[in-house]
């Protein structure tokens, strides 16, 4: 299963300001490894922060995903590290993971684990807050660390991957797993449908949807089309309301190829009504490894079910309708999250004007339950 590769023929300086570009490798297995790191300028040695591993597709390597599935200028403002782990050569001669087929005896998951200690032991990460994802190979190698290796893992995103086709029935998750999965229906290497190898897309979510007790039908958000050259549109699926506060998200991008939606190196097929790299930046920033950051108790919450944002998308106002008689404090930001605006509502209805702000996706976040909506021209 191919990945697209990407070819970069630009020189970049490995340091830019105080930013670091690493270059790395440990022992393990007996093999040398290899892998990259980013650390952002804003990492403040003596202050835990998150770290993603960000896994390359097959045939890539991670200095290709690392501009592929770019989470750089993200963590700029975020504060997190992020590591491209590099794979091995299989029996073709082409950069891997080892998930489970094509005849590979590597050891990536005791790599992976070797490799957050390596880091650990340098760097001040925050053993709460690891996340993993990848594209394609690597997408599949986050779903097998969080079945394998889900004591260091706080949530994963896989872009364009899926699951083996039994991998389910011997899945050990230790806690409930946060899930994002970015997929297009016309993917040509990891077919939506699945095959006799991995998992159709829908029984991936469903696995996780019930191994999470996440709610069904999900809640459904048609993605406005910003970009009709792309040839794609996108749907965003969100099952909630899982064990410790966690949803499983999808992002069905109709029409679209086996590509990272956003980046720069995509064509026809490579959805840009989102940022994939962005959004699961959004989606890992709430957890942590025990489930929901700062969720308060069933009590104090905003009631997920019969709250509502709309219209949506947005031009002037949004209407905020909590379901309940009580105050609730809001805040509004970016999905970077830079806080643009806060406040209390306190009735059932109340308006909030977003007319000041540029056309993309914001966060609302209620008492700890975040919200998305999309504000229009």
């Amino acid at each position: 299963m191919k990945c697209c590769r990407i070819f970069i023929f630009i020189v970049l300086p490995l340091f830019v300001s105080a930013q670091q570009t690493i270059n790395g490798t440990i022992t393990h297995g007996g093999l040398q490894r290899s892998y990259i790191l980013y650390v952002p300028d804003s990492y403040t040695p003596g202050t835990p922060a998150p770290l993603v591993l960000n896994f390359h597709g097959y045939t890539s390597t991670a200095f290709e995903q690392m501009f592929y599935g770019d989470f750089r200028p993200i963590a700029d403002t975020a504060g997190f590290l992020v590591v491209h782990p590099m794979g091995t050569l299989d029996l073709l001669g082409n950069p891997h993971w080892n998930v489970g087929w094509g005849l590979s005896t590597v050891d990536d998951v005791g790599f992976t684990s070797a490799l957050i200690d390596s880091l650990s032991s340098q760097y001040d990460i925050n053993q709460d807050r690891v996340y993993s994802t990848g594209m394609s190979n690597g997408g599949f190698m986050s779903y097998k660390l969080a079945c394998e290796l889900s004591h260091r893992i706080a949530a994963i995103a896989s872009v364009t991957g899926s699951m083996n086709i039994n991998q389910s029935a011997t899945c050990n998750s230790q806690h409930p797993m946060p899930v994002m999965e970015i997929h297009g229906t016309a993917d040509g290497t990891v077919a939506y449908g699945g095959s006799v190898i991995f998992a159709s897309i829908e029984n991936v979510l469903a696995y996780w949807v019930g191994f999470n007790s996440c709610d069904t039908p999900p809640d459904i958000t048609v993605i406005p089309d910003t970009d009709i050259s792309d040839g794609c549109t996108a749907e965003h699926q969100l099952f909630p309301n899982g064990d410790n506060g966690v949803v499983v998200e999808h992002y069905k991008i109709i029409n679209g190829q086996h590509t990272w939606p956003g980046t720069t190196f995509g064509g026809v097929g490579t959805n840009q009504d989102i940022d994939a790299s962005q959004e699961i930046w959004r989606f890992f920033s709430r957890y942590d490894i025990h489930g929901l950051i700062n969720s308060t108790s069933v009590g104090d919450q905003v009631n997920q079910s019969s709250t509502r944002i709309y219209p949506n998308p947005a031009t002037t106002f949004i209407t905020v309708e909590t379901g309940i008689d009580k105050q609730v404090h809001y805040t509004l930001s970016s999905l970077l999250g830079q806080k643009l605006n806060s406040g209390t509502i306190s009735s059932r209805f109340q308006e909030i004007n977003v007319a000041s702000l540029p056309s993309g996706m914001y966060l609302l976040n209620l008492d700890e339950v975040v919200y998305k909506f999309y504000k229009q021209e």
